[in-house]
């Protein structure tokens, strides 16, 4: 099987990319900032989640306040109005603080839902717009891992990631506020040792985000080389590729279990650490308290309630630490995310309404490279094809006959020349007039997992009434074929139309075209993957399509075109004949050879 580029050498390419250039600080805020945009159609709710948030972190210092009136008034006091109130206050304590956990908790999970179906609908949306040429170098399992796990990834970080780092942060505060009210100076314990905790989270940091990308990168290769193993695994079979495909496989998952386990080794290591300074802090509060100095400056009650709060801001601190990690990997999600939505969709300037064009379509001049290429692939291409015409482009494999059709509905644009459609540069239409002009036939027909009646109305603004496909699929030669179906119109007819031959799923094709009724047609070698049989057919269905419609034609078997108006030659992207069958064949150059290999192979 072909592979234009190899799954595993596109991951290698991606994970230098990815670990070639740090982030800045300034960086990672405007990705977070647009990121969060995302949010802001949903913040009013927002808002309440945020101060569902602050109060749950109230919440939670209450429980270390509450401590200090349990043991001062109830077990040293023995105050009789402490043991009524003190265990009502500590259920009403639990419930406040379980009602505000649950509504930030939901809201933030509502919010973090629909930022997820709005930027997914927001990639692939951008994916419909953008030029062929990108899809020409993305390979489709990057692309849908664009689509859902870097999605993911990035909602993530609109939304469970802001309840922890909100809620988590404000409790830290809120424990550290009621430790200095409690005693201040024990409290500069952990102000003194508050630097190195971000020594290490900006160490982390670091780390986290080169991990990250290189782990959307691996991602991104697992889907893609099983993309083209499952889509391609009748190949795979017959020849005999199973262990290579399974080495290939294992080769590329193998680097995404590296990457994954030392995004875990580094998670493992940051939170152990900064727990750690968290007990020496503790020990050290624990060491002071037990002097005599501070024995008299504070109440046992005080000294557990201090301890109570160090001991509450574990949690926290440990849940923050652990949502870095899940921001920078968002980050990174968001950084591959933002390059593409950032990218120019197809250039659409047309101003000049296009109801339904007469056909007339000239060629002047036009030349063309791709991206990668060294040197033009077309070279000073003009013909014209008036109404109604039918005119062939014919010459060997790779001649640039494909290319020249697909400049007229604009999948590329032409890097000289141009091509006119009655009188007026194509690109002063809308691209949907245009598009909406031209039908294309080819020899690898798309179809969709669909109904064939989905199939055949595909694209049309108006449902189809069942006269109209039957009108299309009778014209189409197909009206027999999809009667035969299990249950006619309504039968699914699989992924890609597995379930129909060849032929049946070129008919189909036709009956798209007839359907739509442009007024051009592109027909790209329809009939050169058929047999006889169903050539014939398919050919008295194209015959009926092309009528009154202006027609161009890229052939490969020349006794198809015969009748065509005229015959344009390709050799290396030139023209180097034009004429009609008979001319062509008088004057025994290029398409006399073409047409002679040809009979003789027949």
């Amino acid at each position: 099987m072909s592979r234009p580029l190899p799954a595993i050498k596109q991951v290698k390419q991606e994970i230098r990319n990815a670990s070639g250039r740090p982030i800045v600080a300034s960086e990672s805020f405007e990705i977070y900032k647009r990121i969060l945009r995302y949010v802001i159609p949903y913040w009013r709710l927002g808002i309440l989640a945020i101060i569902a948030m602050l109060l749950a972190a109230a919440g939670q210092a209450a429980f270390a306040w509450i401590v200090q009136p349990l043991v001062d008034g109830t077990f040293i006091d023995q105050d009789p109005g402490a043991r009524t109130w003190v265990p009502l206050a500590l259920v009403g304590i639990f419930l406040f603080h379980g009602l505000t956990m649950f509504s930030s908790d939901y809201t933030m999970a509502w919010i973090g839902r629909n930022v997820v179906a709005d930027m997914r609908q927001a990639v692939f949306e951008k994916y419909l717009v953008l030029p062929t040429a990108y899809f020409d170098k993305g390979a489709l399992g990057f692309l849908k891992a664009k689509l859902t796990y870097n999605v993911n990834q990035v909602a993530d970080a609109a939304s469970k990631s802001v309840v922890i780092l909100i809620r988590d942060t404000f409790t830290i505060i809120f424990l550290v506020g009621y430790m200095i009210y409690l005693a201040g100076w024990l409290a500069l314990v952990f102000l003194v040792l508050s630097p190195l905790l971000g020594v290490i989270i900006l160490w982390a940091n670091k780390r986290f985000r080169k991990i990250a990308r290189r782990l959307l990168s691996t991602v991104g290769g697992i889907g893609q080389v099983a993309e083209d193993t499952l889509r391609g695994h009748t190949e795979v079979k017959v020849f005999g590729a199973t262990d290579q495909e399974a080495a290939r496989f294992r080769k590329i998952n193998d680097n995404h279990k590296r990457q994954q386990l030392r995004y875990v080794m580094v998670k493992s290591m940051t939170e152990p650490m900064v727990q750690f300074v968290a007990v020496v802090s503790l020990a050290i509060v624990l060491y002071l308290a037990t002097m005599e100095a501070v024995m008299s400056t504070i109440t046992p009650g005080g000294i557990l309630s201090f301890i109570t709060a160090t001991a509450l801001m574990m949690a926290p601190l440990k849940r923050v630490v652990k949502v870095n990690s899940e921001i920078q990997k968002a980050l990174a999600a968001g950084e591959s995310l933002f390059e593409m939505l950032d990218l120019e969709p197809e250039p659409d300037f047309g101003t000049i309404p296009l109801e339904r064009a007469e056909g007339h379509v000239i060629f002047d001049s036009v030349r063309f490279k791709y991206e990668a290429s060294v040197s033009d692939v077309l070279q000073d291409i003009s013909f014209e094809i008036r109404p109604g015409e039918i005119v062939a482009l014919v010459g060997r494999s790779g001649s640039g006959k494909s290319t020249i059709a697909s400049l007229l509905p604009r999948f590329y644009e032409p890097t000289g020349g141009r091509i006119l459609l009655d009188g007026r540069s194509i690109t002063e239409y809308p691209m949907r007039d245009l598009r909406r002009q031209i039908s294309v036939v080819t020899q690898q027909v798309v179809l969709f997992n669909d109904t064939v009646a989905n199939n055949i109305a595909y694209g049309m603004p108006e449902n189809a009434s069942i006269d109209q496909l039957r009108e299309a699929a009778r014209s189409a030669n197909a009206l027999d074929f999809i009667e035969s179906l299990p249950n006619g119109f309504d039968t699914y007819i699989g992924d890609n139309g597995v379930m129909l031959s060849g032929g049946q799923r070129q008919r189909l094709a036709i009956a798209r075209a007839l359907i739509k009724d442009a007024p051009i047609l592109i027909l790209d070698e329809a009939t050169s993957a058929l047999d006889t049989e169903s050539e014939k057919m398919i050919q008295d269905a194209l015959d009926r399509l092309m009528k009154s419609r202006t027609t161009l034609v890229i052939a490969h078997r020349l006794s198809t075109i015969e009748e065509a108006d005229r015959i344009v030659v390709i050799e290396a992207g030139k023209i180097v004949e034009v004429g009609k069958h008979d001319e062509l064949l008088a004057r025994n150059g290029s398409y006399a050879q073409l047409h002679s290999r040809q009979f003789a192979e027949a």
